[in-house]
């Protein structure tokens, strides 16, 4: 593959965190072949310039729900004007998606991805769960393969209202599982209050892991209940949302593997209290930040906008959010060769319409993003 020298980069940040590189330049292919002093780089195949623009790693969505029909601005006015979320919208989402034809999906799911890209998200998560039945879901997941590699069968949303809950949790853990597993790398469980309790969830997650397919769990958002200390128990990768904590769910989070992915973009939309970020950090879990994209509870694409909720309603700095937006997010869908742009990496970088990465949270709302580069290929 051809290389590339991106030249004039006023501040890159290689592995956000770790401080960032003045006057400097990149080399690439599909790959992060060289970063360093622009007065020492080496000859490429051809060269563009950034004239003074920050570089920094393309950001990593770890939690997005893109397969759907249907619009929910409706529930949205409802809960600007006072109505409390209980997430039972998601059943509204349900009936549009199984009237849909794959055409209408896969336009929907398409224009979304593109939307996320042109922000600077080169890496993102999709879910199923708004099919909640056997041919459903393993359609929508077959839709998602289309578009990343990065999927996640979410039978266990909530449970529909043509099924019992006991006949539900029986249907996830075994024909949805077997129909959807060739099409998910990935298993989730929305462990709440109104939707799956504690033991529904191990039940769901530990055949989901017997089919091969690696853990994760909606946790924690509307209650402090036991979604935390389960993905924890369980190994998974991430538990997200982690808006109630106590104590003891910070310090066990804190003493694992399993990433807290924070979704500011549905307390946003629902006018709910924020996550304690500040919190998580201090006690050194490892956080991640990802837009929870979906039609009811958080209809952005948005990860620069997340990046600014996490710096002024979170307590995070801008070089904690950015590092939440790229490494934590590749953390949590246990990826080391994207998130950042050491040697080897992927060649998936955003140029900024700014000088500096703190121009994310510094703007808010402002598109910065000038370029996107994903696997060496300008977007």
């Amino acid at each position: 593959m051809r290389s590339l020298l991106i030249t004039g980069i006023g501040e890159l940040t290689t592995h956000a965190g770790e401080g960032v590189l003045r006057d400097a330049a990149l080399v690439v292919t599909d790959r992060v072949e060289w970063a360093g002093p622009a007065s020492a780089a080496p000859a490429a195949d051809s060269a563009w310039d950034a004239e003074g623009s920050a570089v920094i790693p393309g950001f990593v969505d770890s939690h997005a729900h893109l397969v759907f029909a249907g619009d929910r601005a409706a529930e949205f006015a409802a809960r600007m004007a006072g109505q409390p979320y209980t997430g039972g919208g998601i059943r509204t989402t349900m009936a549009a998606t199984r009237a849909a034809s794959d055409g209408v999906l896969r336009a929907n799911l398409a224009r979304l991805v593109g939307e996320m890209r042109r922000q600077g998200t080169t890496t993102v998560e999709v879910k199923s769960g708004y099919g909640l039945n056997v041919d459903d879901e393993a359609r929508s997941l077959r839709l998602a393969c289309e578009v990343t590699s990065e999927t996640t069968f979410l039978g266990a949303h909530v449970v529909p209202p043509d099924a019992s809950r006991e006949s539900y949790v029986e249907l996830v853990a075994g024909a949805m599982l077997s129909e959807c597993a060739p099409y998910a790398k990935w298993i989730d469980v929305f462990c709440e209050r109104g939707a799956f309790d504690v033991d529904e969830s191990r039940t769901i997650l530990k055949a989901g892991a017997a089919a091969g397919l690696l853990p994760r769990i909606h946790a924690n958002q509307l209650t402090r209940g036991g979604g935390v200390q389960l993905a924890v128990e369980i190994g998974a990768a991430s538990a997200d949302h982690c808006t109630h904590l106590a104590d003891s769910d910070v310090d066990t989070l804190a003493s694992s593997s399993t990433v807290a992915t924070l979704l500011p973009g549905a307390e946003f939309s629902t006018r709910s209290p924020y996550p304690d970020a500040r919190r998580l950090l201090d006690a050194g879990a490892t956080v991640a930040l990802a837009t929870d994209c979906n039609p009811g509870s958080s209809y952005t694409s948005s990860m620069a906008f997340c990046i600014a909720l996490g710096v002024r309603e979170m307590k995070m700095t801008p070089a904690e959010a950015l590092l939440a937006a790229t490494v934590g997010g590749a953390r949590a869908l246990r990826r080391d060769d994207v998130g950042h742009l050491g040697t080897g990496a992927a060649a998936d970088l955003i140029v900024l319409d700014a000088p500096s990465s703190l121009h994310l949270a510094y703007r808010p709302g402002v598109p910065l993003v000038k370029k996107v580069l994903h696997k060496g290929v300008w977007v």
